[in-house]
């Protein structure tokens, strides 16, 4: 690959629940990433305790599986405040998670925080819609859009 436009070594997904669209962009985007030489670590976790310790939801999981990636062993967690000092690159799903991402990181700078959809250039839509109240077919149509931004998330880190 070419020359590596931004230092990232570790990106951390957020979500609201970290059951659906944060673990979903994490798998997809480590598959991807090892396909692609890129030696970045990969995170997730949302900005609620809902599902703290809970598996990705089952039709995450199953529209996932379909499409080869694997979320199986995944348990959510929520975001901590020291999440800030870990991660390179912190990209939220959504403009309501970056704003709670901004409320608990405080004032503490160094990390980027980015909207994960207008980070990797993939937008429309800028928000990445939670599929959790939706039909089975949002749930497919998730990882479509997971993967549409995961291959923008690699093309600004990876070329050059």
């Amino acid at each position: 690959m070419g020359k590596q436009l931004v230092t990232v070594g570790s990106i951390l997904f957020v979500c609201l629940g970290n059951i659906c669209r944060s673990p979903l962009a994490e798998a997809v985007a480590r598959k991807h990433l090892a396909e692609t030489g890129l030696d970045i670590d990969v995170a997730s976790c949302g900005t609620g305790a809902w599902h703290v310790g809970e598996q990705a939801d089952p039709r995450m999981r199953a529209a996932a599986a379909k499409a080869g990636y694997e979320l199986e062993l995944h348990r959510a967690r929520q975001l901590r405040a020291d999440d800030i000092e870990h991660y390179h690159l912190v990209l939220a799903m959504d403009s309501h998670n970056l704003r709670d991402m901004r409320r608990i990181f405080g004032g503490k700078r160094g990390t980027r925080l980015a909207l994960f959809l207008d980070w990797a250039g993939a937008a429309p839509p800028r928000d990445f819609p939670d599929p959790y109240n939706e039909e089975l077919t949002a749930f497919t149509q998730s990882v479509a859009l997971a993967e549409r931004g995961v291959r923008g998330l690699i093309q600004r880190l990876g070329e050059g």
